[in-house]
């Protein structure tokens, strides 16, 4: 590992991930306490991690098992579950009602952005966009993501700013970023 990391910053990437270590040394990423493994889908890897219960339910709840397990491919900014109690109180109990299912996935949606953007892909985007880039994401909005020094941060609609905080966890239709904030259009 520390050959690969020495051999990373020399050559110029000082921004990856410890995920991408793992991968390049041929074992999967740790998210929540479980394996995630690059030939299992979104969902399939997604139900194992402690730290997205409730992500993971609310992709029940608004519908899009089956969009998030087909082929894709697609880019998740994941929230852990401590994402989702920054908001205020009682705003996903609200989210998780079948009346609001319209309004939940289009936060949820709003996390996706259609392709495989890794980290690194994300950085060049970023350097190339004169410090920012700008992610259409599958809800129809747009996402900044713009380097903190080794890490990047997502920008949503109002202002609100999340840090990936696992870059890269591969999966068999797309690429999981994990983040601290849940993101609203």
């Amino acid at each position: 590992m520390k050959k690969l990391l020495t051999t990373a910053i020399a050559a110029g990437l000082a921004s990856l991930s410890i995920a991408s270590v793992a991968v390049a040394q041929g074992g999967p990423v740790m998210v929540g306490g479980a394996p995630m493994y690059a030939n299992k889908n979104i969902i399939q890897n997604a139900v194992n991690s402690k730290d997205h219960t409730t992500l993971v339910a609310a992709v029940k709840a608004a519908g899009l098992v089956d969009t998030l397990s087909g082929p894709g491919p697609f880019t998740v900014f994941a929230p852990v579950n401590a994402a989702f109690a920054k908001l205020p109180a009682g705003t996903v109990p609200s989210l998780l009602k079948p009346e609001n299912k319209g309004t939940l996935t289009k936060v949820l949606t709003y996390h996706v952005v259609a392709g495989r953007w890794s980290a690194m892909q994300l950085r060049q985007k970023i350097q190339a966009g004169g410090g920012t880039a700008m992610l259409k994401t599958v809800e129809g909005g747009t996402l900044r993501v713009r380097a903190m020094g080794r890490r990047l941060q997502l920008i949503d609609a109002k202002g609100g700013m999340s840090m990936i905080t696992i870059a890269d966890v591969n999966q068999s239709n797309g690429v999981i970023h994990v983040v601290d904030t849940v993101l609203m259009p």
